[in-house]
């Protein structure tokens, strides 16, 4: 196992930041390892608090009374120069349950209404987003979504779409789309299960 020997913070941004990473290989060479965090100091960082709080939360929700749509985000990322399909998604705020997170993030980027169910906590636990880039870890929720698209709430540093897509049209969006890894798979379980949130009682 690899050794960290020093942790320096390199920016002091409100949402994520950017550490150098000191450290010796497990083959007793020298590391320099930069990562982003949302952590906002180095005490915070979950290599050094050892735990795996979510940073964030990420959104699968069912929309319509036959369960055959899916509530999806075409979004402008400035990393990539342009749109990509997502899940509804952001941050957790302090003192804040991540199904409360999921509730209102759906309702701030779409102005739908979430109803989560309940699922095992294999399903909804955090996992890491890209471990090679960040130590960001995300839960998921899943849910049903009601009410009308609003962007009213939408941040004014988003520029969001929100769509409501069938079968039909996710297959196009996996053909064609730039989508986001999590929800490219997640996408495909949609495709494939008559129940959307049927695999969800195979673990």
């Amino acid at each position: 196992m690899g050794k960290i020997n020093h942790i320096e913070k390199l920016t002091d941004n409100r949402f994520v930041n950017l550490y150098h990473v000191d450290a010796t290989s497990v083959h007793d060479t020298p590391v320099s390892y930069f990562t982003a965090s949302r952590a906002k100091n180095i005490e915070d960082m979950k290599v050094v608090t050892r735990r795996n709080d979510p940073d964030g939360v990420v959104i699968y929700s069912i929309y319509g009374e036959k369960h055959d749509r899916v509530v999806l985000i075409r979004q402008y990322r400035y990393t990539i120069g342009d749109y990509i399909y997502e899940f509804p998604a952001g941050l957790v705020e302090p003192g804040e349950s991540y199904h409360e997170g999921a509730i209102r993030e759906l309702y701030e980027e779409t102005g739908l209404t979430l109803h989560p169910i309940t699922v095992q906590e294999g399903y909804q636990k955090p996992y890491f987003t890209t471990v090679g880039l960040t130590d960001e870890s995300c839960a998921t929720v899943y849910g049903y979504a009601e009410g009308n698209i609003s962007t009213e709430a939408e941040e004014a540093s988003e520029e969001i779409e929100v769509v409501i897509a069938d079968r039909d049209e996710v297959r196009r969006i996996l053909r064609e789309e730039k989508v986001a890894l999590l929800c490219a798979y997640m996408l495909m379980h949609f495709l494939s299960d008559e129940e959307p949130f049927g695999f969800l009682n195979k673990l």
